[in-house]
């Protein structure tokens, strides 16, 4: 590294009966990091605190949740302390219970975080409980997140990918397309006309990006034939499914194309978020 310099930092929260071990084996992430320069943080939940190893995203009413991203929130102050990452251009990307975690952190906190992707995950603000959770895991009916203005949204909130598998069994594959308008409805954002990518004999990717004033607001990937699984990961790792398209690829490109949104809008001299 050259002296001085300071990386992006991207950090991955993992889905139930997962690890920081396994999620990054299941993403391939490093790799990318190393390829690309950016710094990777896995956080890990507890046993103790959920035996399945989820984050308690839903457990709303009693403050849990908001413990848990205080602590995740800490990790990531810690670690742009004790390494070369940059405060300022943080990104999450979660799987699962990791991408409901994710998306409730920039409810919280959204001057916080550059771009959220979120992969077979429930959109922010769905449940308060365990039941409810089960509830919105299975296509309950969406509420729109916490009490925020859609013009604090617009402004505020960082752009999302969301990724879901048309055959997860998991994850009722609606919370995917809920997700995305969400964050579409509040921005303002019209949707562009759906398109479909196949590349090889992998899964097909249906598109939908929304956008307002031209800029990305957020971006639907619905994948045909996918179950409960990371996209492109590895075959033979739970959670992971080799004939899905590389999301990995695809979730550092989105937070690239943030990255460089950023820096062009401060060499524009527009103001950055607080």
């Amino acid at each position: 590294m050259k002296e001085g310099e300071s990386l992006p930092l991207v950090v991955m929260l993992h889905g139930c009966l997962q690890d920081a071990t396994t999620f990054a084996a299941s993403t391939r992430m490093n790799r990318i990091a190393i390829r690309e320069r950016f710094v990777v943080l896995y956080p890990e939940q507890g046993r103790l605190a959920n035996p399945r190893a989820c984050w308690n995203w839903f457990d709303t009413a009693n403050g849990r949740a908001a413990r848990e991203a205080a602590s995740i929130l800490s990790a990531i102050d810690q670690v742009c302390r004790a390494h070369p990452a940059d405060l300022s251009r943080v990104a999450l990307a979660g799987m699962s219970a990791g991408a409901s975690m994710a998306a409730l952190l920039v409810t919280l906190h959204p001057h916080r975080f550059l771009a959220l992707v979120m992969h077979s995950g429930i959109p922010p603000g769905t449940a308060t409980s365990p039941r409810s959770a089960l509830a919105a895991m299975r296509g309950g009916q969406c509420t729109r997140p916490l009490d925020v203005s859609p013009a604090v949204m617009a402004a505020d909130w960082p752009p999302l990918l969301v990724i879901q598998g048309c055959a997860d069994r998991v994850v009722a594959p609606s919370n995917g397309r809920a997700a995305a308008l969400i964050w579409a409805e509040a921005a303002g954002a019209r949707a562009s006309t759906p398109r479909t990518v196949r590349r090889g004999r992998r899964h097909s990717m249906n598109i939908s990006d929304f956008t307002r004033e031209g800029r990305l607001v957020a971006s639907l990937v619905e994948i045909d034939g996918l179950d409960h699984a990371w996209s492109g990961g590895p075959a033979g790792l739970p959670f992971s499914d080799a004939r899905g398209p590389d999301v990995s690829g695809l979730a550092w490109r989105f937070i690239a194309k943030q990255l460089r949104r950023r820096e062009a809008d401060r060499e524009g001299g527009a103001a950055p978020r607080k």
